[in-house]
């Protein structure tokens, strides 16, 4: 059965590929090139800089995660594992180091290997589910598959953990934690909608639940009618919570829509918010907050998709670095590296493109 599966996600895949490449096979092939091409084809080779023997990506620790995001920035600009290009390369390289033995515990969980706890757990298997049917050869599509469903699994039972009434739906730091905030919950949340896109066991109350716990964290009460009295208002770090950020706002609402939720009050009332609020250099936790702000306004189209994806721009443009990276105004964000940082910055700048299927509405 799991072979099967595998077979049919190769085959999928590989339409989706042909129909990629008759389009733009790669950045650097396009006829017609722009400012954001030039800087996504330099951040891209910054990033290959810092692959290790390995096939870490990595400069400032957490090797699981900052190879997945690594990972999720290059597929997000259209390479593939299975390209014959130093790209190519290095997202295969990226794979079997991933896929090694030592980085996803007996549990599957790849959270602890590398101290990246719920936070790389969601990114990894957000980036795995993106991959997979992407092997370069049937076996790695059937462990691809098999360290997927493992590490839904850890998702799962951990919003099962017994917590109070406004975290239920959540997740925290690690797999038994009895509480629950929503910058970690978003990768969860994105990482099980990609898989069940995939065709992946992911039970339907794991996803309705997390709406539930998405809906607790918008900052206005809500009405029995699902209505927030206040619409204009935003998302908090933690349910039940009056105090709306930037980057939680942006979170929320990117989550909400990838939850299929995409004209609620709330999903309005965050896009309104965010209208009012667009993103600073100096906020916290900056390029975050923008890679959350760039992807949800996408979703939502129309001219405030237009606006988002120029704000960013002009200030992702601005502010790379000669050596082809990004490097945060914030000291929490530096001190998480220029991997991070950079492959942040390519995700957002990603909207142009539309390749990854988890970013299409």
């Amino acid at each position: 059965m799991i072979r099967c599966v595998a077979i049919y996600l190769v085959v999928f895949w590989l339409s989706v590929t042909i129909v990629k490449k008759c389009d733009a096979q790669s950045i650097s092939s396009r006829t017609t090139r722009d400012e954001v091409d030039t800087a996504v084809e330099q951040g891209v080779s910054f990033l290959l800089t810092q692959q290790k023997k390995s096939g870490a990506i990595v400069d400032r620790g957490h090797d699981n995660a900052m190879t997945a995001i690594a990972m999720m920035a290059l597929a997000s600009v259209g390479h593939q594992p299975v390209d014959p290009t130093p790209e190519g390369e290095a997202m295969r390289n990226g794979l079997r180091f991933l896929l090694n033995g030592d980085r996803q515990d007996k549990s599957g969980y790849f959270g602890a290997s590398d101290g990246s706890r719920m936070y790389g757990h969601g990114i990894v298997t957000l980036m795995l589910t993106e991959m997979l049917g992407m092997g370069v050869e049937d076996s790695m599509d059937t462990i691809l598959h098999d360290r997927c469903q493992q590490a839904v699994d850890v998702i799962v039972r951990s919003q099962r953990v017994k917590k109070p009434s406004y975290a239920k739906g959540g997740w925290r730091y690690t797999p038994d934690a009895a509480d629950s905030d929503l910058s970690i919950s978003v990768w969860q949340v994105m990482a099980l909608r990609s898989a069940k896109n995939d065709g992946l066991d992911v039970p339907s109350s794991t996803i309705d639940n997390a709406i539930e716990y998405l809906v607790r964290s918008f900052t206005s009460p809500i009405g029995a009618d699902r209505k927030p009295t206040v619409r204009k208002n935003g998302f908090s770090y933690e349910a039940n919570n009056d105090n709306p950020t930037f980057a939680m706002t942006a979170a929320g609402l990117l989550a909400m829509q990838v939850c299929g939720v995409y004209d609620s009050e709330l999903v309005l009332g965050a896009t309104e918010w965010l209208l009012d609020h667009p993103p600073k250099w100096e906020d916290r936790f900056v390029l975050y907050g923008i890679y959350y702000y760039a992807q949800g306004m996408h979703q939502r189209g129309g001219k405030e998709a237009e606006l988002a994806e120029n704000i960013v721009k002009k200030m992702l443009l601005e502010k790379q670095q000669v050596d082809g990276s990004w490097i945060s105004s914030g000291g929490e964000e530096q001190n998480a590296g220029r991997v991070y940082c950079t492959s942040l910055a390519i995700l957002s700048l990603s909207v142009k493109y539309h390749y990854l299927p988890i970013y299409q509405r």
